[in-house]
């Protein structure tokens, strides 16, 4: 990118600085970020549309629940992204015996060199800028709401004291769709405070045959850092700072009403669905969207943005009938189907 944008103050861009700068400095960003990009896509092979929806996911300053069978890199993605973006990154293997104590931290009683006897609180693995909470639906429910606290608050509270958790701070959980069996399904609140739902599909042969060659030589590419820190809070400030068209706005609340059993004008949803998103969707769907419209080089976001990011966004906040499902009725198909009785309308 060359040429600058000019921004008139009502698109949220500090007074206090001058507008050109603000211009230049996002137009650094972008440039920053696709280098961001290409680093990771030369490590992550098959997988764009997650490698893009991962990113959006951290760059709109939330969460991100990655689901696939084992062996397509979401393990890979995570510590990938922690190098790239210059976060300290931490992975947390989730099972059943898993305690709370084991990812927040605990106080320990420690006797001193004067003979005195103090409680010191140890640090658990949360204590990070950006966790992999490994196979997730594996933890009991006690230490799933542990984490929940984190996700949220960006907090722990431990023996009565509270801790704050470093800046930024992101999970990137996996979840195994295959095995149900010693697993504890994520609950609807927990669900909710994940931005995305990110799938993870099989790559077609090329793409499969480009992983093994790249990956099983003798000198495998390694990810390079590309970002500092604070060049990511920068980009997550300036996504809360970009310009939300009214057209935009008004079609991701239409969209979520449209979701919503209670609202909706599809009988496929007010007879299939039992609960549909609520205004944290929209929330989500609101952010993403000016995200992806950074990370793709423009400084507001489209209808486009909505049509990507809708499924990801939204798909985790359904909650389908029983006869719904044994119809063969997803949360994708619906989405779709709203989404498109919008585009109808209008």
């Amino acid at each position: 990118m060359t040429n600058a944008p000019q921004f008139p103050e009502e698109m949220g861009f500090s007074q206090e600085s001058s507008l050109e700068r603000d211009a230049a400095r996002l137009d650094e960003c972008v440039a920053r970020l696709a280098e961001a990009r290409k680093m990771i896509s030369s490590i992550i092979f098959g997988q764009n549309d997650a490698v893009e929806q991962t990113l959006i996911g951290i760059l709109s300053g939330g969460h991100v629940l990655m689901v696939g069978a084992p062996g397509l890199g979401k393990s890979l993605l995570a510590h990938t992204l922690g190098k790239v973006l210059g976060l300290l990154d931490k992975r947390v293997q989730f099972t059943p015996d898993l305690m709370p104590a084991d990812i927040l931290g605990s106080e320990v009683l420690e006797e001193g060199a004067d003979g005195k006897r103090a409680f010191r609180f140890i640090k658990g693995p949360v204590f990070c800028q950006l966790l992999l909470a490994d196979e997730i639906n594996r933890a009991s429910p006690r230490t799933q709401s542990a984490l929940l606290q984190a996700m949220q608050e960006r907090e722990v509270s431990v023996a009565g004291y509270s801790h704050k958790l470093p800046e930024p701070f992101h999970v990137l959980a996996t979840q195994n769709p295959l095995e149900q069996e010693g697993t504890y399904p994520l609950p609807e609140a927990q669900l909710d405070r994940f931005l995305l739902e990110v799938r993870l599909g099989y790559p077609d042969a090329d793409e499969e045959r480009k992983i093994v060659t790249e990956t099983t030589g003798r000198y495998p590419a390694r990810p390079r850092q590309v970002l500092q820190t604070d060049d990511l809070v920068e980009a997550q400030d300036f996504v809360r700072r970009l310009p939300m068209p009214d057209r935009v706005l008004d079609t991701i609340i239409a969209l979520c009403r449209e979701c919503r059993p209670e609202s909706t004008s599809l009988a496929d949803i007010r007879e299939n669905v039992a609960w549909g998103p609520g205004t944290r969707a929209a929330q989500a769907l609101s952010l993403a969207c000016r995200a992806r419209a950074m990370l793709f080089g423009r400084f507001a976001p489209s209808i486009e943005d909505i049509e990507e990011l809708a499924v990801p966004v939204l798909r985790h906040r359904f909650g389908l009938t029983y006869g719904a499902r044994a119809e063969g009725f997803t949360a994708k198909g619906l989405i779709t189907d709203a989404l498109a009785h919008l585009q109808e309308k209008n």
